[in-house]
């Protein structure tokens, strides 16, 4: 019996959300959907977070993965982008544990080596290489969507991994997990 399994991948961000899901069949990757939300014409910073919850919740409701794969933040020098992307990973992952999805997360640099074999490599070439690996005809004018379909491939090639980032199955292990961020 083939067991199957849907991986949706996320790249968080308030200005463009990229995603792309994939489904596993026997060890074997094959592409569904890669995409973005784009959230450049809204000026309100909250309504941008409800739009990317509903998008999430939306892709959840509709191609029911059972992980998803999110690209966590890097940190820069623009602590007010850093809160922001942050803000933007943290309603994604919201939609996810509402819904009770494992969520990992994974380091960009992780993401760029699982892809191409070099963790600094650029975004174009990460986009390449998912283009040769999943045979996708064309690729995107805005790279944000395969970066999160790298997120997926990423969490697809560490599938038989020792924990890589942080896995949560649920409110409950995020809260077990995170214990000194909760004040009471």
């Amino acid at each position: 019996m083939s067991k199957e399994q849907i991986i949706l991948g996320i790249d968080p961000g308030t200005t463009i959300m990229g995603f792309g899901l994939i489904r596993v069949v026997n060890k074997t990757m094959e592409f569904i959907q890669l995409n973005e939300l784009n959230l450049s014409k809204y000026n309100d910073h909250y309504l941008k977070l409800k739009l990317i919850f509903e998008r999430t919740i939306e892709l959840i409701d509709t191609h029911h993965p059972d992980e998803i794969a999110i690209e966590a933040p890097f940190f820069g020098k623009n602590v007010q982008s850093m809160l922001k992307l942050g803000r933007a990973q943290g309603v994604a992952m919201a939609a996810g544990l509402s819904r009770e999805i494992p969520i990992t997360e994974y380091l960009p640099k992780k993401i760029k080596m699982a892809i191409t074999g070099n963790g600094n490599a650029s975004k174009e070439q990460v986009a390449k290489m998912l283009q040769s690996m999943l045979k996708l005809k064309t690729l995107p004018k805005n790279l944000d969507a395969t970066d999160g379909l790298a997120a997926a491939v990423c969490h697809f090639y560490n599938a038989t991994r020792v924990t890589v980032g942080k896995t949560y199955s649920g409110w409950d292990s995020f809260v077990k997990q995170n214990e000194k961020r909760i004040k009471k």
